[in-house]
């Protein structure tokens, strides 16, 4: 397993931009086609597929972690991370991710991407 980190400038107040990576209605936005959740469970559904998330950890405006149920590697996850520049207040999404090797990493980056381009535009950020 590959861990990377990514980081994205978001034109947003971290409130906002957290209820959009810690909500189902929120995720389903931008994140998956649908998300649902029960207790720490999340289920992400794209098209015909379906894939399990376990919430492990989150704070409130700062940050959030999943593992995926069927992860190879139990302490891989993924984690979206709000940082707010405290001289400038710019604020930026800060992922972790693993991909399971080092040629699937430009393929996961690019994901990213295109998910948090889906994000940027449903929060009218440019």
């Amino acid at each position: 397993m590959v861990k990377y980190h990514l980081e994205f400038p978001i034109q947003a107040s971290p409130s906002l931009l957290y209820q959009y990576i810690s909500t189902p209605s929120g995720m389903s936005e931008w994140f998956a086609d649908n998300v649902n959740s029960r207790g720490k469970k999340f289920v992400f559904i794209w098209g015909e597929s379906e894939e399990e998330a376990e919430l492990v950890t989150k704070k409130n405006d700062e940050r959030i972690k999943f593992r995926w149920k069927d992860a190879e590697d139990p302490s891989s996850f993924f984690e979206m991370r709000i940082q707010v520049d405290d001289i400038t207040k710019d604020v930026s999404l800060l992922i972790t991710d693993f991909a399971d090797g080092e040629d699937e990493v430009e393929e996961g980056k690019m994901l990213w991407q295109n998910m948090i381009d889906d994000l940027k535009s449903v929060l009218g950020s440019s």
